[in-house]
């Protein structure tokens, strides 16, 4: 089963991993609401249907004033989604996520997976996150780090130092790193999932 990423940030939400708070919406009324809910002076409108390159696909979009977030909200609702991952017939949108913007200091990619090949848990993560993950993984895969999880041993922290410190997280920023990968990986036993990812 996929979960949209609104369902998806509401697990997260309950297993404590920090997560900007957001509202779903299905028309322009609504989506007022969500903004004002969430206050502030930025607030990104994405469309909630099961593919990546949603952004480039202008399923995300960045709105600076109320009437911005209705507007896009309304542009959205009802639209068919194209992207490289969808073929040409694309998916429908008939919810909106609405959130805080946030400042972006750099992008990084994080997931945990079930590892077909080794047959094990594995984390995946890289300092080049963003957008085109599956791009640098073909064109950088030095730029990937992997780490598999022994089923009898479990997570151990000299594996998440190791990420951390791959993708070039400072020492200061290692506890922090650990409270997601750790809640991260409860949340994955927890719900028997396949995939969880980060971007």
């Amino acid at each position: 089963m996929n979960l949209h990423e609104y369902q998806a940030k509401q697990l997260f939400i309950k297993y404590g991993i920090p997560t900007p708070l957001g509202y779903i919406a299905t028309n322009r009324s609504e989506a007022k609401l969500a903004a004002e809910k969430i206050g502030g002076p930025v607030w990104v409108v994405k469309a909630q249907a099961h593919t990546g390159g949603r952004g480039k696909a202008g399923g995300v979009k960045i709105a600076k004033t109320i009437d911005e977030v209705q507007k896009y909200a309304e542009e959205m609702i009802g639209m068919t989604l194209i992207t490289h991952q969808t073929g040409p017939d694309g998916l429908p949108v008939n919810v909106v996520y609405i959130e805080p913007g946030s400042e972006i200091d750099r992008e990084i990619y994080l997931s945990v997976l079930l590892d077909r090949e080794q047959e094990m848990i594995s984390f995946v993560a890289s300092a080049a996150g963003g957008m085109d993950i599956e791009e640098v993984a073909e064109k950088e895969p030095e730029k990937i780090f992997k780490i598999a999880i022994s089923p009898a041993a479990g997570l151990m922290d000299y594996q998440i130092r190791q990420l951390a410190f791959g993708i070039g997280l400072e020492k200061d920023q290692l506890k922090q790193f650990s409270l997601v990968i750790k809640r991260m990986y409860i949340l994955f036993m927890d719900n028997d999932a396949s995939l969880i990812e980060v971007n």
